[in-house]
């Protein structure tokens, strides 16, 4: 993407309570953070700089240029005997329309300990608060083929709606062929369902990947799904959805 191509940008202010912790200590604590919105990405949390362990930072000679927000300058972090370099950043002069990140800082998310959403776990990325999720049980039948097999039929699946995203279909475990499935190493998280693990089978290639995923234990905001598998439509034969 370069200059001339256009990408919409936004901040807005936010009054929930955010965290960032680092080697046993809390790196920033902020009632008043800024979200800031680029184009497709997730949004980015900005701390002003007031409320953030200076003590703990020191700055850099480092510094990245965006086209779209200008030159970023950063700090490094160390508390007690761990330290990592260049994983905070801010724009001192930030370009319109995001003049509103002046005087804040933003955290490389993988490379601190933990991000809390106010006394909650934040996994993956900083929640948007125009994405929406709903859950809803369904009467109606859903069929998932595989290799030639039914491995799940049921009337009672949970249908879940994300903003953005095509409906995904999670079914209970008792209406899952189950032994047809194994356990996968694989774990990925969600910021608005938690933590995710998954299950292996066959493909019509004869290789063995991951086809389904499930939540051992989802969000309270998603907590129908506690219990139930999906499918990813293309690593199985079909998931058939009845109209009524």
């Amino acid at each position: 993407m370069n200059a001339e191509t256009p990408v919409p940008l936004r901040v807005e202010e936010q009054s929930k309570r955010y965290r960032v912790l680092f080697n046993g200590e809390t790196l920033a604590d902020s009632v008043r953070t800024r979200l800031l919105f680029e184009g497709k990405y997730h949004p980015v949390i900005y701390f002003p700089l007031a409320d953030v362990r200076q003590d703990l930072l020191s700055a850099t000679d480092h510094t990245t240029i965006c086209p779209h927000k200008g030159v970023a300058s950063y700090w490094s972090v160390k508390a007690g005997d761990k330290a990592k370099d260049n994983i905070v950043w801010g724009y001192k002069t930030p370009k319109a329309p995001v003049e509103g990140i002046a005087g804040h800082v933003s955290f490389y998310w993988k490379e601190v300990d933990g991000w809390l959403e106010e006394d909650m776990p934040l996994l993956g990325h900083a929640r948007n608060p125009y994405a929406r999720i709903d859950t809803l049980r369904s009467s109606r039948r859903v069929t998932v083929r595989h290799r030639g097999q039914v491995i799940a039929d049921t009337t009672r699946a949970v249908f879940l709606y994300e903003t953005g995203l095509p409906p995904r279909y999670y079914i209970p475990r008792e209406d899952v062929r189950m032994a047809e499935l194994g356990a996968s190493d694989l774990k990925t998280v969600c910021p608005y369902k938690g933590e995710a693990a998954y299950l292996t089978a066959p493909l019509a290639s004869g290789e063995v990947k991951e086809i389904a995923w499930y939540y051992p234990d989802p969000w309270p905001e998603v907590a129908l799904i506690k219990d139930t598998v999906a499918f990813y439509p293309d690593r199985v034969d079909a998931i058939e959805v009845a109209a009524k």
